[in-house]
């Protein structure tokens, strides 16, 4: 709500508008401390920084010693800036401008044209937030009494113009910078945490740093694995983090990661380990967690794939499946698995790396892989019995049984040619 005082000068009635606070919130820039680029050098009258946050602009003229008036020197640029003391939750930010007491508008709205309003955590506006900047190609603006809607959070408020002998400005701008301000008033909260027209709100709990819109307690950004404007809800599923910016890792089984540091929390897919599942396994380990060993019968040992634990070159001889962890199966033997097994005795199994038959040979084979045939006059197990003397022709029998393959020579008888005819008697064959 706007508010007049009557001020009588030279006989003559001016009615002076000023912008009050309709709300409860404080003046955050009371007596606070204040500093200014070009202070006025003179000391004569007393046109100090501190006078914009007396709280006195009553008269705001050069001669009512109740306003901040820059130094006169020609300079291009002009710096004011007031110390909130810590850092604050900011509503808004009235500026009551010099008018020498004059009918609005005045002639000093040229020196206020363009001027530029920061909030910022340091002493330098290049650090903070441009809140406003004046930009009216209007002449009479901008108003002498201006508010500037500024919901940030900061300890510094400045107040900045400009007059770049490089720019063309307007033709109702001044020629020089100047900050001839009687007041400014930083309305707000000083109480962390907490939003409202009386500041007696509490910032949603989930808030950075418990900071929220001093008037909608929206929160100005939220602490990690929260979203939304209050910040109630986690982050949507596979992100996590400040502002839910961060995709998680490759979490077990396509599970997403814990909202708010990306851990992983039910382990790693296959290959991956560590907490947020960002570390590729090993040289030798594989599956899930990289717990999982390559096999030492990969043919090069300890390399194999960190997914699936396949062996990269394949199996040592004997060796079969992708992770080489199987023997051949029954009746094979070699690498890849590829051979047959020998004649090996009564169905055993020969050796599933060399194919050496471990209980001899079966009927009519001999050697090591029981592949080789019982030579001519030999038969039976690993060859060791001869054929019989009696069998006719070349004496050969059969390798399996023993038996004369054309038969026996005359006076013998018998499958093995070991009785003879006239005796009846069987002969053991030598």
């Amino acid at each position: 709500m706007a508010w007049l005082t009557l001020l009588i000068k030279s006989g003559i009635v001016l009615v002076l508008f000023s912008l009050t606070c309709s709300d409860g919130y404080e003046n955050l820039a009371l007596r606070r401390p204040a500093w200014e680029q070009h202070p006025w050098p003179y000391t004569d009258k007393d046109y100090g920084s501190h006078n914009a946050v007396d709280g006195d602009y009553s008269d705001r003229s050069a001669a009512g010693g109740q306003c901040s008036i820059s130094a006169d020197n020609n300079y291009t640029e002009a710096t004011w800036g007031v110390d909130l003391g810590e850092v604050v939750s900011i509503s808004h930010i009235d500026i009551f401008y010099r008018t020498d007491n004059e009918k609005r508008p005045t002639s000093f709205t040229s020196r206020m044209a363009g001027f530029s309003l920061y909030v910022s955590n340091t002493t330098s506006k290049d650090d903070g937030h441009l809140c406003f900047h004046e930009i009216q190609n209007a002449v009479g603006t901008p108003s002498e009494d201006h508010r500037v809607q500024c919901q940030f959070y900061a300890r510094y408020v400045i107040y900045y113009n400009e007059r770049r002998p490089e720019v063309v400005y307007p033709s109702y701008y001044s020629e020089f910078a100047y900050s001839d301000l009687c007041e400014v008033e930083v309305y707000g909260c000083r109480k962390p945490g907490y939003f409202g027209n009386d500041c007696n709100l509490m910032c949603p709990v989930n808030c950075q740093e418990k900071r929220c819109n001093i008037k909608s307690g929206y929160c100005l950004g939220c602490l990690p694995g929260y979203k939304d404007q209050s910040c109630k809800h986690i982050c949507d599923k596979m992100t996590y983090g400040l502002e839910c910016a961060f995709n998680c890792s490759r979490c077990r089984d396509g599970t997403s990661c814990h909202h708010v540091n990306g851990t992983c929390i039910h382990g790693c897919d296959n290959g991956l380990n560590g907490d947020m599942c960002q570390k590729e396994c090993l040289l030798g380990y594989y599956g899930q967690n990289c717990l999982q060993q390559c096999s030492k019968n990969c043919y090069v040992t300890s390399r194999c794939d960190r997914v699936t634990g396949q062996c990269d070159r394949g199996c040592k001889s004997g060796w079969t499946t992708i992770t080489c962890d199987q023997k051949c199966d029954i009746g094979y033997f070699g690498p890849d698995c590829k051979y047959k097994c020998g004649h090996c005795l009564n169905t055993s199994y020969c050796h599933h790396i060399n194919g050496s038959c471990l209980n001899g040979c079966s009927q009519g084979f001999k050697g090591d892989d029981c592949k080789e045939v019982c030579p001519h006059g030999y038969f039976g197990i690993d060859c060791v019995h001869k054929c019989s003397t009696y069998c006719s022709g070349n004496g050969s029998c059969s390798p399996l049984t023993g038996v004369c393959d054309n038969g026996c020579r005359v006076g013998w008888m018998g499958s093995k040619c070991g009785t003879p005819i006239n005796t009846g008697v069987t002969l053991r064959p030598s």
